[in-house]
């Protein structure tokens, strides 16, 4: 849509750096902010005359005061990308309710899905299930994890990276350097970026020879973990948050 029309975009989460690699409108450096206010920031970068408002709100019951009955019934489409089946459903029952076309998809590892739901010609999305899901979305496991499912989930993620997959990129780097280096640079991608920088911290900037170097990591780490990392989502996402443009 042109300056005639308008887009109305909406997400609650933040940008890790593990969703740079699966779109193109995120850069290194919004690590950490709203998602749905740099995709809008981004396109209108694209297209000066496309007129989007950026929200962070969830979409549910819980957020019917903002998404209202004349919210949706000023939609012509709506276009899911959701992580979890039971805000697609909600989403489809409005979408039923209204008689708005939907466009479902969403992603989950490897596995994707893509439903157009057209009123009166289509099926909508609810009245098919999908099996119930055996993970949880990761940026739910790493933004809002909670229940202690997530937390395990979390919890075995940072550790296989800090304790088995950067070592054994560091020992692969170790035994045969230049044919590692050449490999790397080979792929050039963001994934061959990111595994040579965590070579360098184990390398140089976090590089432990003595006991008293593990601690010395451990501690910092655990402050990153559990104070840093808490204070920025606290102030991203304060407990009065509702929605920002």
């Amino acid at each position: 849509p042109g300056s005639q029309g308008k887009l109305t975009v909406t997400d609650d989460d933040i940008i890790e750096k593990s969703n740079l690699s699966r779109q193109f409108l995120f850069r290194d450096w919004n690590i950490g902010q709203a998602k749905s206010t740099v995709a809008a920031s981004a396109a209108a970068v694209i297209n000066p005359r496309f007129n989007i408002e950026a929200l962070q709100n969830r979409v549910g019951a819980e957020t019917e005061n903002v998404f209202d009955d004349a919210f949706w019934e000023n939609l012509t489409v709506v276009v899911n990308a959701l992580d979890n089946v039971n805000a697609r459903l909600y989403v489809d029952s409005r979408c039923l309710y209204f008689q708005k076309p939907l466009l479902e998809s969403g992603t989950l590892g490897t596995k994707c899905n893509t439903q157009s739901v057209i009123p009166h010609l289509t099926e909508n999305y609810g009245a098919s299930r999908d099996p119930p899901e055996k993970q949880a979305p990761m940026c739910t496991v790493h933004s809002f994890p909670h229940n202690i499912d997530h937390c395990l989930t979390w919890a075995r993620s940072e550790f296989e990276g800090l304790l088995e997959k950067t070592p054994a990129e560091v020992n692969a780097y170790l035994s045969s350097p230049v044919e590692y280096t050449n490999s790397m640079m080979s792929a050039g991608d963001a994934q061959a970026r990111d595994t040579l920088e965590r070579i360098v911290e184990c390398l140089e900037k976090e590089k432990c020879e003595t006991f008293q170097d593990c601690l010395t990591w451990a501690r910092l780490r655990f402050e990153d973990y559990f104070v840093n990392r808490v204070k920025q989502l606290i102030y991203t996402f304060p407990e009065d948050a509702a929605t920002s443009t």
